[in-house]
């Protein structure tokens, strides 16, 4: 095959350049004229009338007229040719994470978004427990994992199979696999970290609260506002896993709070009195704890915790735990993490965020998986309203533009943001129409607005 591939419409300069390339000797002689002959379109023939001048004695010319015909033939270019077999992909990037969500993913998704980092791939797939990411050359997918590497703690594992060999040139064929795995962390999850390791991190308290997972895993002791990280090496070194995620999160009252006056970035300490929602009218139990949200819990709020009392973990760090004489005594009955704020059932935002193009495995997702995703992307999309330092790493567009479209179609009249967030609580958090971009593909020059 050529090594370039040239637009060429039929009778175009550009064919006909391409038709004296292709015949020899040429360069001999003078060409006076050269122009097509017309065909039918469909006789895939090529008529070309040239003028060749030449001097044969001194002082004599020779000029002589002649055709040409040239015979077109069908051809594809390497990559086509390899979209029609099995072997469409040269180099597959496996990310995988083992948790029961799919929150990391959908932030990972974004920061890919934002960076463009997909844009060598010609398949994503979805799989069980994370993406499937196919690109056609080597040093894409090895491009690709660099990002993720940059992004998130991974730890990565290559591997390769031969397809073909020449045994005559000795040229060889393989198909490269990268396996990308995420730290099973998340954002928001209780960690008991092993007692030797939390000396080691800082003298940290094992029971902590994960708070952001960047290029190494953040935690944080709600008693006392001390923070640490983890990195990647040191985790898989001694990998450890969380004691609980956000799926066993419980909501909790807040009866009273009172501030202490340790502050540490956007955390205050403070001392709180709360009761499960579930057993307010039926007994008087109330917890005592200390929390990092002292900067905007107020009496009678909701907040979602984990309730440590009663609750049995199958969990070798923290049995140690409770066994420790120096840690034993400082378990809490209650760990604080987030503030709950009542929403309506279907609110319109006023913001959304892009989404990848996935290709589905070959099991179709039962109904059950499907509304569990979309309960995952309805939380995602909370911490991003209620995170604005998860917000600032993504890229977020407006929606007014769909939102009033669909409102015509629907034959509603398109009310004002304003109105349409009046009828929510005050203190649910809102997005800044300044942090929103406006999508390039729904500018337009005419538009008046």
């Amino acid at each position: 095959p050529p090594n370039q591939w040239v637009t060429a419409a039929p009778e175009s300069r550009e064919l006909l350049a391409l038709c004296l390339r292709k015949l020899r000797g040429l360069s001999k002689v003078r060409i006076i004229d050269a122009s097509f002959i017309w065909t039918e379109p469909h006789s895939r023939r090529i008529n070309v009338k040239i003028t060749l001048q030449q001097e044969a004695f001194q002082g004599t010319i020779l000029q002589q007229t002649f055709e040409v015909e040239y015979v077109v033939a069908n051809n594809q270019c390497p990559d086509c040719a390899k979209s029609f077999t099995a072997n469409t992909w040269r180099a597959v990037v496996q990310v995988r994470q083992k948790v029961p969500h799919k929150r990391t993913f959908l932030y990972l998704e974004q920061l890919i978004l934002k960076h463009s980092a997909h844009k060598e791939t010609i398949n994503i797939k979805e799989t069980k427990d994370g993406l499937d990411f196919f690109y056609s050359q080597r040093n894409h997918a090895e491009k690709f994992v660099d990002f993720l590497t940059s992004v998130a703690p991974v730890r990565t594992k290559k591997s390769q199979e031969l397809i073909s060999m020449d045994i005559h040139t000795s040229s060889k064929s393989y198909k490269f696999t990268f396996s990308v795995e995420l730290v099973p962390i998340c954002k928001d999850d209780l960690v008991c970290l092993p007692i030797k390791l939390a000396k080691q991190v800082g003298n940290i308290a094992p029971l902590t609260l994960c708070y952001r997972v960047g290029t190494s895993v953040n935690l944080i002791d709600p008693n006392t506002l001390q923070t640490t990280d983890v990195s990647t090496p040191i985790y898989w070194r001694s990998s450890f896993s969380t004691l609980a995620d956000v799926q066993e999160l419980v909501e909790f009252i807040v009866m009273d709070i009172e501030p202490i006056g340790v502050q540490k970035g956007r955390f205050f300490l403070a001392e709180a009195t709360v009761a499960r929602a579930s057993d307010l009218g039926s007994n008087d139990t109330t917890y005592f704890t200390r929390t990092h949200l002292g900067g905007i819990l107020h009496p009678g709020d909701s907040v979602m915790g984990y309730h440590l009392t009663g609750t049995n973990f199958n969990n070798p760090q923290f049995e140690a735990l409770e066994e420790s004489n120096a840690h034993s005594s400082t378990i809490p009955d209650v760990v604080l993490v987030k503030k709950h704020y009542e929403r309506k059932k279907k609110k319109g935002r006023n913001w959304r965020l892009k989404r990848m193009n996935k290709e589905e495995g070959e099991m179709l997702p039962r109904k059950q998986d499907k509304d569990r995703m979309d309960q995952d992307y309805e939380m995602f999309l909370r911490d991003v309203e209620e995170d604005q330092e998860l917000r600032s790493t993504m890229a977020l567009y407006k929606a007014q533009q769909a939102k009033k479209a669909r409102d015509a179609m629907d034959g509603v009249e398109t009310a004002s943001i304003a109105e349409t967030e009046a009828t929510e609580a005050d203190d649910v958090p809102k997005i800044d129409m300044d942090e929103l971009l406006d999508e390039f593909d729904d500018l337009d020059m005419n538009d008046d607005q």
